[in-house]
């Protein structure tokens, strides 16, 4: 299995969708195993080390995200030596498919997860749903849920309209409820952004005795990429898969959002909307002493200049 690692440093990027899947598909009968499943849905396995992590990604967004235009996984696979299931969906299913149903049926009877010591199940978003979902399938798992959504079916969460199309499409079969999916894993985290008010309730949903929710205010509703940008991404899951993740190591981790532009414009953008100026002041200073700003900077000597004046008509509260 030398090659393995070799072979999948071939990138696959600057092809159009479908020669893309017929590489992959290529690759993976040679390096590995390759399962179709339906029309929508696809899976890969690559087979390394005592350690399995189990991804769930689309087509759109491992083309889009990844530099090689690469599963996530094949990083881990890389560096780690890590073996790898990855499940591939075309467009956002939430892999409400009875074609995924079936194939971890089948690697639940033939005791495929039996053989691992460690497993790590990931996605974010409608993946993420089907990371907690499908880690019922391997108890004793870890999970790491970026943005997960517990349930799309309307009697439990009419409150969230981003997902209409999904109004038809059973959540309470096999796999349903993600919530109730995790109570055979060993640790889960779920991450989101508490100022998204429809992924906040989500969040809410996944409260669990073995599940941690780490917040991450201010960084929208994109976190996967915000991960990516502040590379902590990998990090997160190497630890997650060598059991030395936990909330505290998280937020030291996370510290890495000061330096993040979208965070810190975020943050700015509440600020001056909340009429904080002297919070917002501080703001300015700490990241244009920090880093090139010239957006921060501008917005610092304006501001600067109201105070002196006393043209602001804002109040300044003692604190945030």
């Amino acid at each position: 299995m030398q090659d393995v690692s070799e072979k999948i440093e071939t990138p696959l990027t600057g092809l159009d969708a479908a020669m893309w899947k017929n590489r992959l598909t290529a690759l993976m009968t040679e390096l590995g195993e390759y399962h179709a499943l339906g029309n929508r849905h696809f899976a890969t396995v690559i087979h390394r080390s005592s350690t399995l992590f189990v991804s769930f990604e689309t087509v759109q967004g491992i083309r889009a995200l990844s530099q090689t235009a690469q599963p996530f996984g094949f990083e881990l696979v890389r560096s780690q030596d890590w073996s790898h299931l990855c499940i591939i969906s075309n467009g956002d299913t939430w892999f409400r498919s009875p074609a995924v149903y079936e194939f971890f049926d089948d690697l639940t009877d033939d005791s495929f997860f039996d053989q691992f010591d460690r497993i790590l199940f990931y996605g974010a978003g409608p993946c993420g749903y089907a990371a907690a979902a499908f880690s019922v399938a391997a108890p004793g798992s870890t999970v790491v849920a970026v943005q997960p959504q517990a349930t799309l079916d309307a009697r439990m969460a009419e409150w969230d309209p981003r997902f209409v199309e999904m109004r038809r499409t059973s959540f309470t079969d096999r796999y349903g409820y993600a919530p109730d999916m995790l109570d055979a894993a060993e640790a889960a985290f779920v991450l989101y952004d508490p100022r998204q008010e429809f992924d906040a309730m989500h969040a809410a949903l996944f409260a669990r005795q073995n599940v941690t929710r780490l917040r991450m205010p201010f960084m929208g509703s994109a976190l996967q990429t915000r991960l990516m940008e502040m590379d902590l991404l990998f990090h997160i899951l190497t630890l997650a898969g060598t059991n030395g993740f936990d909330e505290r190591e998280f937020y030291r981790l996370f510290r890495a959002r000061r330096e993040n532009a979208s965070y810190l414009r975020a943050l700015m953008g509440r600020l001056d909307a909340d009429g904080r100026d002297g919070l917002a002041l501080r703001l300015y200073r700490n990241v244009t002493a920090r880093m090139t700003a010239p957006k921060f900077r501008r917005r610092q000597d304006t501001l600067e200049e109201e105070l002196k004046t006393g043209h602001s008509a804002r109040t300044v509260p003692a604190r945030l």
